[in-house]
Parts: C-alpha cells; sequence; structure tokens
C-alpha cells in the first residue's frame, strides 16, 4: 500500500522569480503604459497582500499569467481594432476566468 495520494493535484505554473520586474519594464515600455503600468501596480499589491495572508503564491501567479497574456495579445487586438471589425458579440475574458474559479 502507497502512501501516496490517487490523484495528483494541479499545481500551477510558477514564473521565473524575475518575471514581475521584466512584466514591468515591459509594460513601462508600452504605448499603454500610462494605464498599464498603474493598473499592475495595483493589482500587484492586492495579490501580494492576499499571498502574506494566505501564504499562497496562486494569486501571484495569476497576476504574472494575466498580464503576460495582455503583453502578447497586445497587437492582434491593436491590429483587430485597426481592421473595423465588429466586436459586440464577443465576451470579456475576466468574466470566462472568474466562471471556472
Amino acid at each position: 500500500m502507497s502512501a501516496q495520494p490517487d490523484h495528483a493535484s494541479v499545481t500551477p505554473y510558477a514564473p521565473a522569480p524575475g518575471a514581475p520586474a521584466e512584466l514591468l519594464a515591459q509594460l513601462r515600455a508600452t504605448p499603454r503604459a500610462d494605464r498599464w503600468v498603474p493598473a499592475f501596480e495595483q493589482e500587484w499589491a492586492t495579490a501580494l497582500e492576499e499571498s502574506r495572508r494566505t501564504f499562497s503564491l496562486t494569486t501571484l501567479y495569476e497576476v504574472v499569467h494575466v498580464w503576460q497574456a495582455r503583453v502578447a495579445s497586445a497587437p492582434a487586438v491593436d491590429a483587430f481594432l485597426a481592421s473595423g471589425k465588429d466586436d459586440t458579440g464577443f465576451v470579456d475574458l475576466a468574466d470566462i476566468r472568474r466562471k471556472r474559479r
């Protein structure tokens, strides 16, 4: 008989230790820096406080993942908006993420 659980828990992908600082540097270099940098800093501070309270890094990882996705998808979003296509039928990604929790 094994003392191992019969199921494996899913461990969230852990970003590199320097990922938040690198991400902040990327955000500062974008044309959206005036809006994105304060938003990231606020979300990071909130996640850091949550992490201290719960002793969990998951919230910090999630903030990094979401902002990495925003930076990576920004060129595609800009191209879509510049194309003049209708986006009224789309759902906000934040709403989808909240529903999965």
